[in-house]
């Protein structure tokens, strides 16, 4: 399949935050209930390795980091997030976007990249793991989903080759 990856723009918003509810509302990604909008979602990601993947002419997915830490010390370690669209799922494209934002990390100088992803989304974990990331812990119990059900999430980081 044809794809390019692209900067996000702020006028990508309406489609990325349609393919975000998708995730909402399937239950298994995030423990948010409600979408954001772009400016309260914009202060809280980095204005960099924000990407976006176009197949069939439309947004098919979307990444983003996030800060750690606001300690200095911490600078190079983000938290990513990705998401597609459940029509463009199973298609090598979750891997070439992760790829790519993990090329693009280390040129920027981030030194490890991180996840915590809820245990019973075996497609992502399955994904971060294809494209170098390991398992490095477990939370039981950590939150409630947007259906009141306790779940756990699994913690994965990719160290990139910055020394």
């Amino acid at each position: 399949m044809n794809f390019t990856i692209r900067d996000m723009e702020e006028n990508d918003w309406e489609r990325v935050s349609a393919i975000y509810q998708q995730a909402l509302l399937e239950g298994i990604s995030t423990f948010e209930t409600k979408c954001p909008v772009f400016e309260a979602w914009d202060k809280v990601h980095l204005k960099d390795c924000r990407y976006v993947l176009l197949a069939e002419n439309t947004i098919a997915g979307w990444c983003a980091v996030s800060p750690t830490s606001a300690r200095d010390a911490y600078r190079g370690v983000i938290e990513v997030s990705i998401y597609f669209d459940k029509a463009f799922r199973g298609r090598g494209l979750g891997s070439e976007l992760l790829n790519h934002l993990c090329r693009v990390s280390e040129e920027k100088g981030y030194w490890c990249l991180y996840a915590s992803i809820l245990a019973i989304n075996a497609a992502s974990i399955s994904l971060h793991k294809k494209c170098g990331f390991r398992e490095v812990g477990y939370r039981e119990r950590i939150a409630r989903d947007r259906f009141g059900r306790w779940q756990n999430t699994i913690l994965l980081e990719r160290r990139n080759g910055i020394s």
